[in-house]
């Protein structure tokens, strides 16, 4: 089947964020030819035209989209399966909806709640508010960028201790942000992937926080996920492992989760993050739609923990993209 790996143009001068973004399109590269497909590599940027054209004259059978970011925001990141949909080609992961709803994190915050999910009450900029008159002078917050994912600008200046210094935050912010309840306790990912019929949940990942000292934030910032040589990347192990008086709490996550996925209209395979509060209460911090397939990437790791090789997981993506838009395969033809 000839596949075209849709993905946004990076260099190995970008940032180690972005530079990762070669990493797992390497990756998915090598296990969709394992598998005998033909892949064809489509770089796609804000020049929608020009993609549209690229796309016409590649005639895939199936479009992997692996575009995280586009002119260098994720805010434009659903462009890319919007326009895939609008040519008919299979595109693999979420529609292009789950895309838009998922990436504006206060859009999906208001749908979480509306929906009675749980997720930490937050701060705006502007006059419109969820705290103003209802915020205790001393709670704490993470000031966050709306459109972002990969943890950019997420650091230990992000936690701030008042709705004072998170309207502060927020004023000095270089991109639109938010300011979240800060939740001090346990983080959990959890991961799922489509099935004939319905998707699977993959085994819960946490976020060990254990080694870190007394009074500083626990967060998985940037440091944690790019910079291999920092405190915060040695000292945030995942671990799959839990004692049976988590049962109860990983069923509620469970649950969560597949709710997270319907609200959504998720697609293929998605991430759902969680804090947990001293109480033992969760909340959904947000809903991944495309979580990276990195060799080293939260989701592979859990896949891989249900017993899934890294070619059996493209190829169960690539299965659920197919079911919805079936192709018709060209055999006689190859890509260049």
């Amino acid at each position: 089947m000839r596949i075209a790996l849709l993905h946004e143009p990076t260099t190995e001068m970008a940032r180690p964020d972005e530079r990762d973004a070669l990493v797992q399109l390497d990756s998915v590269e090598i296990d969709l030819r394992a598998c005998g497909h033909d892949c064809r590599r489509l770089p796609i940027d804000l020049d929608l035209e020009q993609g549209r054209q690229r796309l016409l004259d590649a005639r895939p059978d199936l479009v992997f989209n692996l575009v995280e970011s586009l002119g260098g925001s994720s805010r434009f990141a659903h462009f890319a399966p919007a326009l895939v949909e609008a040519l008919g080609i299979p595109v693999t992961g979420a529609p292009s909806t789950a895309f838009f709803e998922t990436t504006d994190k206060l859009h999906a915050k208001r749908r979480l709640g509306a929906a009675g999910l749980p997720t930490p009450r937050w701060l705006e900029g502007g006059d419109a508010s969820e705290f103003d008159g209802r915020a205790e002078p001393s709670a704490r917050f993470i000031v966050k960028p709306i459109y972002e994912d990969a943890s950019i600008d997420l650091c230990d200046a992000s936690v701030v201790d008042s709705p004072k210094a998170a309207r502060a935050g927020l004023a000095r912010a270089a991109r639109p942000s938010f300011a979240e309840a800060y939740i001090e306790g346990r983080e959990f990912n959890l991961a799922l992937l489509e099935k004939p019929g319905g998707v699977e949940l993959l085994p819960a990942a946490e976020i060990s926080f254990e080694a870190w000292p007394a009074g500083k934030p626990r967060i998985v910032g940037y440091a944690a996920k790019w910079q291999d040589d920092s405190f915060e990347s040695q000292h945030t192990p995942r671990r799959f492992e839990f004692p049976a008086s988590d049962a109860a709490l990983l069923s509620r996550l469970g649950d969560l989760a597949h709710r997270c996925w319907r609200l959504f209209g998720m697609r293929g395979f998605a991430r759902v993050d969680f804090r947990i509060d001293p109480k033992g209460e969760p909340f959904v911090l947000e809903v991944n739609a495309n979580p990276c397939l990195s060799p080293d990437a939260g989701f592979r790791a859990a896949a891989q923990r249900a017993g899934f090789s890294s070619r059996a997981i493209v190829e169960r993506i690539v299965a659920a993209a197919l079911a919805r838009t079936p192709c018709v395969p060209r055999p006689n033809t190859t890509i260049d």
